[in-house]
């Protein structure tokens, strides 16, 4: 439906009255930004609907798919909410650059809209309000009973679009029913067995049957069939069948103290039927930054605990969910500063519990979380005995200049966050906090993992880094991808690189891996390794010096 040469397309709406005509955004009039067009998806035929004027980031419509509300990043890094008025973009909502907001849906009256925000003075948590764009006026609805987390989620009714339930993200996921049947689903889901995290999906257009997704730490989450009228739950498939789920272990919810007395959610995983005592352990930081670790099934954790390595998994600060001051902690402080203090926090509290070999502890990482493990061998080197770089940057100041055309609207919330290249301060701040800068610390063997094609971290970041370390006569093994983006997606590039991955583990911390492969992963992996010694830097690395 969108055939077209280097664009993104995002789907805005699926409006019930007019269901063969959606409203996207597709940016091939310029690569920055998405006008948006009302598409059939029967013919392809396509018709503008509103222009982006340059700096629109987002847009929205209400439930009859008119075009009502758009977002932008201003100009300090802020947030700014507008109303669409023909060709006309009238603001109506600002936060500030500390601040989210987040419109989800309008209500049946046609007038508001549902949204999560956090904007305001003396707000922490994001909470749900109902905002009327037309007047400024707004309702708080909900925020977080139990005063922990971000507003998470809500459940609306397919019949009426009325609020069923809210959800929260804590330890585990939270379900606040607002409709009295809606509460008995909830009721008999758990009396049927669904202990778990539940996540109500597509249900029919008469709201009588529903998709329920029943997310557990030991399977990647079942699909249930529930029919509300007679209250039979059927199981209706298990996303990856052959996954033997008594030998997956559980992962735990738990807290530890940061060095200045900030207490860090995290999630442990222990490997099964091992006392957990002195382990390998494996310190696990999530990509974003601005993301987090939630409870569930979690495929590398899974993957990891299965060779016999306890998995932390922390949700540092600059994590999303945890209100805007714990966000905030983490501005501009990559890499030397408390955002990886909270990683490396971790690994101690760890070995402080007894449950962490102080000599056995690799970190591993994709994207952000590549990046801090680049920056958790070259400015805690003592404390890593490996790390595994998946798609990472090694130096913000290059990331930063190589943003994707779409991402420009947001450049400014990434100045705010990270810091802004053109200032002298920044750039100097950015440059001690840039690993390739720090090479010549690095003596922790490195794995280094990217797709040729990744937009957002390009191959120049993990180039560089890999020919500064072989010119160092560091111990660095290099994987690319010609055919992968920002993560490895291919089925055989993904077994190649699991296969390294835990060959490469197992070398350095001593765990378990499968010594033999099948021959076509095993002539991929050969296809996919590079030779730190054909490595050249990029010119600008060169020119940066080290």
């Amino acid at each position: 439906l969108t055939p077209y040469e280097n664009i993104q397309a995002r789907i805005y709406a699926v409006p019930k009255a007019t269901p063969e005509w959606i409203l996207v955004g597709i940016n091939d009039r310029d690569p920055r930004i998405h006008d948006v067009y009302r598409l059939n998806i029967e013919t392809g035929e396509r018709e503008l609907v509103q222009e982006n004027p340059g700096d629109i980031a987002g847009w929205m419509a209400d439930l009859d798919g008119n075009l009502r509300l758009a977002s932008r990043v201003t100009d300090d890094g802020g947030t700014e909410i507008l109303r669409v008025e023909g060709d006309e973009l009238v603001s109506v909502y600002r936060c500030e650059p500390a601040e989210t907001i987040s419109p989800m849906r309008f209500h049946p009256d046609g007038e508001r809209v549902w949204m999560s925000t956090n904007c305001g003075e003396g707000v922490d948590l994001a909470r749900l309000v109902l905002f009327d764009p037309g007047t400024g006026e707004m309702e708080v609805v909900e925020s977080d009973p139990e005063g922990e987390v971000d507003f998470g989620g809500a459940i609306f009714s397919e019949v009426d679009d009325r609020l069923l339930a809210t959800t929260y993200t804590g330890d585990r996921v939270r379900i606040y029913p607002k409709d009295s049947v809606f509460e008995k689903d909830v009721e008999r889901l758990r009396e049927a067995g669904l202990d778990g995290d539940l996540f109500f999906r597509t249900p029919t257009r008469d709201d009588r049957i529903w998709i329920v997704k029943n997310i557990v730490d030991v399977d990647e989450g079942p699909n249930y069939l529930y029919d509300r009228e007679t209250g039979e739950v059927e199981l209706l498939y298990r996303p990856q069948p052959w996954i033997p789920t008594e030998h997956m272990a559980p992962m735990e919810p738990v807290r530890y103290t940061a060095r200045d007395g900030e207490t860090i959610p995290a999630y442990l995983t222990l490997p099964k039927g091992v006392e957990p005592k002195n382990l390998a352990v494996v310190v696990m930081p999530h990509g974003g930054p601005w993301g987090r670790d939630a409870w569930g099934f979690n495929e590398n954790a899974q993957f990891l605990a299965n060779r016999g390595y306890a998995v932390l998994q922390p949700n540092f600060r600059s994590s999303a969910g945890f209100g805007k001051r714990f966000l905030a902690l983490g501005d501009r402080t990559w890499g030397t500063g408390p955002m990886q203090h909270d990683i490396t926090d971790g690994a101690k509290w760890l070995v402080e519990k007894g449950i962490a070999d102080p000599d056995r502890i690799a970190i591993m990482g994709g994207s952000y979380g590549g990046y801090a493990t680049l920056a958790g061998v070259a400015f805690t080197p003592e404390l890593y005995a490996a790390g595994v770089d998946i798609v990472g940057p090694s130096n913000i100041i290059t990331l930063l200049n190589t943003i994707p055309p779409y991402w420009e609207p947001l450049v400014a919330m990434w100045h705010e966050r990270v810091g802004d290249p053109s200032d002298p301060e920044d750039r100097a701040r950015l440059e001690a906090q840039s690993p390739l800068n720090s090479a010549t610390e690095i003596v922790a063997p490195l794995l280094v993992i990217q797709g040729a094609n990744d937009p957002r971290v390009k191959k120049s970041e993990s180039d560089q880094i890999v020919a500064a370390l072989h010119e160092l006569d560091r111990d660095v093994e290099y994987l690319v991808a010609p055919d992968e983006g920002h993560g490895f997606a291919g089925e055989l590039n993904t077994l190649a690189m699991y296969a390294s991955i835990e060959r490469f583990l197992a070398k350095h911390l001593g765990g378990r891996y499968q010594e033999n492969m099948r021959p076509e992963i095993e002539e991929r992996l050969r296809a996919l390794t590079v030779d730190p010694a054909t490595v050249e830097p990029p010119a600008a690395a060169q020119a940066g010096g080290r």
